[in-house]
């Protein structure tokens, strides 16, 4: 029986992988490679270290750290409130899902980043107008994920909220929002990355400081080293702010049952044989399709 690999083993594969790709992008590089692409337009490795270092060293590159982090935090969290709750009462309520649905569904197809003139016109302030976008990114997938974790909760729980005596709040707090956690942190996961996406592109457009309006400016003169530290950057603060917003919901969803699965890996034999005491097991091994069991 195979057995899953270490964690030191998966970390060490994991810097060998990244260590792979940049080596890999300093070598064609380097050597000029143009085959289909042009990898001789592209700075090195050791090009994009420097402009990093000498970025670090600066103010203005913290600066615009801050700021686009601010606006994030700013639209990302107005999103998980708004959103959360929108979902919860759409799901919950046939009034809200007649008077709100199809005002929603004709919004949600709309990029983000289309409403930038609109943001541009409706606000005083383009900081203000960023931070509707971000929130705008975010909103309608925390929103639909939400709406759908609810309506999959099993009627069983309410109703034994109800028979002890509960009421639509003690339903709410108890049953309908813990129940639906993990489908609402599935949304804000996919939430904090779009937003990402869509501050980058507002502040490119309409921002005043920002790791995307100095990304731009930095195409704009020519500086590709400063670029590639633009890109590297959205990239890091995205991945660690996607990464707080899972470990916060495997905190929060600590009563749930966790599974480990490995390919190739044969499970624990108390594990097949009470597989094979449920109806699905009983008759899967009396020769029943899987088709037909559906």
């Amino acid at each position: 029986m195979s057995r899953p690999a270490p964690r030191a083993a998966r970390y060490a594969l994991r810097v060998v992988s990244l260590a792979s790709a940049l080596g890999l992008w300093q070598l064609v590089t380097s050597l000029d490679v143009d085959l289909w692409l042009r990898f001789s337009q592209f700075p090195t490795v050791t090009d994009v270290a420097h402009a990093f270092a000498d970025r670090l060293a600066g103010a203005d590159y913290w600066t615009d750290l801050t700021d686009s982090l601010t606006r994030i935090l700013d639209g990302f969290l107005l999103a998980a409130v708004l959103g959360v709750a929108g979902g919860a009462l759409v799901a919950r309520s046939r009034l809200a899902e007649d008077l709100l649905g199809p005002l929603l569904e004709v919004v949600r197809p709309i990029p983000a980043i289309a409403l930038v003139p609109v943001a541009i016109l409706l606000f005083p302030s383009n900081e203000q107008g960023i931070v509707f976008i971000t929130f705008t990114a975010a909103f309608f997938p925390v929103l639909v994920s939400t709406r759908h974790a609810v309506r999959a909760l099993t009627p069983v729980w309410e109703e034994a909220v109800l028979t002890m005596g509960g009421g639509r709040w003690r339903i709410l707090g108890s049953v309908v929002l813990p129940g639906a956690l993990p489908g609402i942190f599935g949304g804000l996961s996919v939430g904090i990355g779009v937003s990402w996406i869509c501050v980058i592109s507002a502040e490119m457009i309409s921002g005043q400081y920002g790791v995307g309006y100095r990304t731009w400016q930095d195409y704009t003169i020519v500086d590709y080293p400063g670029v590639f530290v633009g890109m590297v950057t959205i990239g890091v603060l995205g991945w660690l702010t996607s990464t707080a917003v899972e470990l916060l919901g495997r905190r929060l969803t600590r009563w749930l049952p966790r599974t480990s699965y490995v390919p190739g890996a044969r499970l624990p034999r108390r594990t097949r044989e009470a597989a094979s005491l449920t109806p699905v097991g009983r008759r899967s091994k009396e020769g029943v399709s899987h088709d037909q069991l559906i």
